[in-house]
């Protein structure tokens, strides 16, 4: 039996070199390719400007590898959790987020995690495999779709913060955000864009080399090595200088303003000493804080941070004229919020 070639890996220039060798028009591969990207197509029969034999000549040929959205669940805050089904049968999570300046989609990178953080949901999973670009591009589109029929307002915002490191999964990652922001797919502005890494310096060195447009967000949680490497195994391979070295790099070669994203958890990292701790971190290169609210989950190992705690480390940051942001929690009634997902609710086959 032939072996079918996943079309959706295959580049513009690499899908016009087989529909050549199929007989086919080179201007047909264009075709296909909108078909596949701007519209969505799913099935070769969707493709109603090509012609029955060609379209059966594409099913003959190749599959289309597309995900499917096996369940959804809305949060009392409006938050709206999807479980996505992919071809292998595995399923990842990702969210649409409705705020009053904004829709923002969260999407995975990976099927599980391998960084073991001890506070996240998703780090209680193994680490399957990585996400294709075109299964990272779907889960955006899909969101979108869903963002328009429940709220008739298109996604304005995307944010790789769900299931998996971006940066273990860099050719995808960007890949699937060159589509997004190409005029052959989304044509989203990257600046819509943030990519969120638990921290991993020679990766964030390639992304400022690479000098990509998007933002970038390094969860930190804790800007000293003893605690962060309790919480985060990752900080123990990549230090919090050397992080901060990969982080100045960045901002020098891109000219952006990375976010420090730091989750608050009571009696451990919630004292003003440790909000000067992250002042000395962050004061190397221009940055702003996102302080989050945390979000428990069944193992129930750390706690949320008490409120008074968390406004007096944003005003100390603030009084240090440091850009601080509190991010409170949303969809947390649906284990939708940050560090939760993990598949609950009996959402894998």
């Amino acid at each position: 039996m032939k072996t079918k070639i996943d079309i959706r890996q295959l580049s513009l220039e690499e899908l016009t070199a087989k529909i050549e060798v199929l007989g086919e028009k080179k201007f047909r591969a264009k075709q296909v390719h909108e078909w596949l990207w701007k519209k969505r197509a799913i099935d070769f029969n969707q493709m109603t400007n090509l012609s029955k034999s060609l379209r059966n000549l594409l099913d003959e040929n190749f599959i289309i590898n597309g995900i499917l959205l096996k369940e959804a669940q809305k949060s009392n805050d409006k938050t709206i959790k999807n479980a996505f089904l992919l071809s292998d049968q595995s399923v990842i999570e990702g969210v649409l987020i409705p705020t009053k300046k904004r829709m923002t989609a969260c999407v995975s990178v990976q099927v599980g995690c391998s960084l073991d953080c001890a506070f996240c949901a998703t780090g209680k999973l193994k680490r399957v495999r990585n996400l294709n670009a075109d299964e990272i591009y779907d889960q955006v589109v899909m969101i979108n779709e869903q963002s328009i029929n429940e709220y008739e307002i298109p996604i304005s915002n995307i944010v790789y913060m769900g299931m998996g490191e971006p940066l273990l999964n860099y050719n995808s990652v960007i890949k699937s955000i060159d589509k997004i922001t190409s005029p052959d797919g989304l044509g989203m502005s990257p600046k819509r864009i943030t990519v969120s890494t638990a921290g991993i310096s020679k990766m964030i060195l390639k992304l400022a080399d690479d000098k990509v447009r998007f933002n970038l967000a390094l969860s930190l949680h804790a800007a000293n090595d003893e605690k962060r490497n309790k919480i985060m195994p990752i900080n123990e391979s990549n230090t919090l200088d050397t992080l901060k070295e990969s982080m100045i790099y960045f901002s020098e070669k891109t000219g952006t303003r990375p976010t420090l994203e730091y989750i608050i958890f009571k009696d451990f990292n919630d004292e003003i000493s440790d909000a000067e701790e992250l002042f000395q971190f962050g004061k190397s290169f221009p940055s702003k804080v996102n302080i989050i609210e945390y979000n428990s989950i069944d193992d129930g190992k750390y706690q949320q941070a008490e409120r008074k705690k968390v406004d007096a480390f944003a005003a100390y940051l603030e009084s240090k004229k440091v850009i601080v942001n509190i991010r409170r929690s949303r969809g947390k009634d649906i284990d939708a919020a940050c560090g939760q997902l993990a598949n609950k609710n009996d959402l894998s086959i």
